[in-house]
């Protein structure tokens, strides 16, 4: 009997199958990785310097140039997070070399967040060993056996104004800033946050000199929190979506997890081109070695990852408030189903 996985709501596939037409993508093109980042660092410095030039001009001609800064800073992260799965360049030195240049701009360290990232790849969907790289969820029985205190710190976590709002400044000021928690134990992650934080410090000088250290964190500061604030919706609504696939350790399987607990999120052209193509996520966790910039191309010429569930932009939006997994029905429901359900 041929290894099948589920997907979706199209059946079984032939996972072997699968995976040795995915190899064709998985593996880099060193034309496609350098023109991508031009395309990506010569448009951000350009953003910065018009944000540079409208800060002496005003605080609104400022703000007219900071979005489009947050944006390529969101395309520069996806680049990083190809070098931390080892697939933007053929080389691993290239990657890690790129990365550690990158994270001095995004402010995640490279070799923190590679680690957290690889665990959140192999633990993705898997109810009993959640909490390691991924949004918080918990299932309607968790929610209902806790005290009502606990209920509600859970209620203002999933809040869009706490995940998109304050969990973005927590991250960028507190979590990549110091180490904690299991950090705190960690030499590796010492080295990874503080040569982060000192490294980007020294890069600034410069800039701080000629505008000032005030001016200087809150219009980059701002930028980044807008940035950090995109890249959270966009892993957000990756894996909280109505039928999402969330089991427990013993039925879990990672091509089902893939292929239904990761969105194919059917962005405009020009938002696929900004954000890497993360929205082809179903793949990219299929086969994380496959760059973002083959993604589109696997999409489009393996019929079988055409027929999972499209997750369109008007519906993503709704999605903010799916809150807890519902392991009877199997899908995300909000606070509002849980208590008219009751």
């Amino acid at each position: 009997m041929p290894d099948a996985g589920a997907l979706g709501s199209s059946g079984l596939v032939d996972a072997a199958l699968l995976r040795r037409r995915l190899a064709h993508y998985s593996s880099a093109d060193t034309k496609r990785a350098v023109l991508q980042l031009l395309t990506t660092a010569l448009p951000l410095l350009a953003s910065a310097a018009a944000l540079l030039y409208g800060i002496s001009h005003g605080i609104w001609l400022a703000a007219c140039f900071g979005p489009p800064a947050a944006l390529f800073i969101v395309r520069l992260f996806i680049i990083q997070h190809d070098c931390g799965h080892g697939s933007f360049f053929k080389s691993r030195r290239a990657n890690d070399m790129l990365g550690l240049i990158t994270s001095l701009l995004t402010l995640i360290p490279y070799n923190y967040w590679r680690r957290d990232h690889a665990v959140h790849h192999a633990t993705s969907g898997n109810l009993d060993r959640r909490g390691k790289g991924d949004v918080t969820t918990l299932t309607v029985r968790e929610y209902l056996a806790k005290s009502w205190w606990r209920r509600l710190m859970y209620r203002l976590y999933r809040h869009p104004l706490v995940l998109l709002g304050v969990g973005p400044a927590y991250m960028l000021l507190v979590r990549y800033r110091v180490p904690t928690g299991e950090s705190l134990r960690s030499w590796s992650d010492w080295v990874s946050i503080v040569g982060t934080n000192l490294a980007a410090a020294f890069g600034a000088t410069a800039m701080v000199m000629t505008i000032g250290p005030i001016t200087f964190m809150v219009t980059w500061g701002a930028v980044l929190l807008l940035a950090l604030s995109i890249g959270v919706w966009l892993f957000y609504v990756q894996h909280q979506f109505e039928d999402s696939y969330w089991e427990r350790a013993d039925r879990w399987n990672f091509q089902a997890a893939a292929l239904e607990g990761s969105s194919f999120y059917d962005l405009p052209r020009p938002l696929h081109w900004i954000s890497g193509s993360i929205g082809f996520h179903h793949i990219h966790h299929l086969a994380s070695k496959i760059p973002n910039y083959r993604l589109s191309a696997c999409f489009d010429q393996i019929p079988e990852l055409q027929r999972v569930k499209r997750l369109t932009l008007s519906a993503s939006i709704k999605s903010i408030g799916l809150t807890l997994w519902d392991e009877e029905r199997r899908q995300l429901i909000s606070f509002r189903a849980l208590a008219q359900g009751r």
